[in-house]
């Protein structure tokens, strides 16, 4: 059995800019803070959530290395280190190993389209250039590809690749996988609205959205769901929907910045190509907060 890198609620942590556009890495620090003291499992940094595709390559190597010193062996720091480019993704798996992260997250090569057989020699040759965990990243509605249950049975077999995020939404596929791969791979729910059914399939968690502005209630429903108070967690998942659908209410992270932003954190705009929130989604966005008791009236 491989050792699980984590078990409950992660955060895919966003990144705050400052005024200039730059990170902002006091407001990260004050951020990554409240996450540990709310009880987060784990720090997801330059994920998808982190804006990580309009980091430059200097941007994304200084947000690890901050998020791995800051967070100071706490709690596991995941790095995003992902790319369509086999050869970069090795670079910057390599230096987050280097500078300390306990595990990294890897998405499926974007716009390329490759094969399924090109997943397993891209995987491999990152994991055999590495000696950290690595997660792989599902998230077809993004990418264009998607791995299957028989693509993750092939990739669990090596040793450094340990874990999952599945944002396929496809649950039956995740079952096949999970039925394949057994304790060779733990699956982490890559989508806030299927906590409680990855979990009851056997997953181990989620990496979270959600958990930038509610991380207490999120670690609590993974929390609750392994104390063995099923009924308990599934209510608070389900209490939480309205407010999972609207951080989606436009694309990711564009309403979970804003979020943030009515929640008094200094995290700057969104960068292009993405925009910032319509108006009416900000509305519907200060409600939810607010009936959550998030935010005052």
């Amino acid at each position: 059995m491989k050792k699980t890198i984590f078990t409950g609620a992660g955060v895919a942590i966003i990144t705050p800019f400052d005024e200039s556009g730059n990170i902002n890495f006091e407001e990260l620090g004050k951020i990554i803070d409240n996450q540990i003291s709310e009880g987060t499992d784990a720090i997801i940094i330059t994920g998808t959530t982190g804006e990580s595709a309009t980091l430059s390559d200097e941007e994304h190597k200084a947000a690890i290395k901050f998020a791995v010193e800051h967070t100071a062996k706490k709690i596991p720091v995941i790095a995003g280190t992902g790319s369509n480019d086999t050869d970069y993704a090795i670079q910057l798996s390599q230096y987050a190993e280097e500078v300390g992260a306990d595990g990294l997250l890897l998405v499926t090569p974007y716009y390329n389209k490759c094969t399924q057989k090109g997943l397993i020699a891209h995987y491999t040759k990152i994991a055999d250039a590495v000696n950290i965990p690595i997660i792989v990243y599902n998230v077809p509605s993004r990418t264009g590809v998607n791995i299957k249950p028989e693509t993750y049975f092939e990739l669990s077999k090596h040793r450094n690749i340990v874990a999952a995020k599945e944002a396929s939404g496809d649950l039956s596929a995740i079952a096949r996988t999970i039925r394949l791969c057994g304790d060779n791979l733990t699956i982490y729910s890559g989508n806030d609205d299927q906590i409680i059914p990855i979990l009851s399939l056997g997953g181990k968690g989620v990496i979270s959205v959600l958990a930038n502005v509610a991380p207490q209630d999120t670690h609590l429903i993974c929390q609750l769901y392994f104390e063995g108070k099923v009924d308990a967690a599934a209510k608070l998942q389900i209490d939480y929907i309205d407010l999972i659908d609207t951080l989606f209410c436009e694309v990711n992270p564009i309403p979970v910045k804003a979020a943030m932003k009515l929640l008094g954190w200094n995290v700057g705009s969104v960068r292009m190509p993405l925009s910032e929130i319509e108006p009416q989604h900000l509305d519907l966005l200060r409600a939810a907060l607010i009936s959550h008791r998030l935010l005052g009236v």
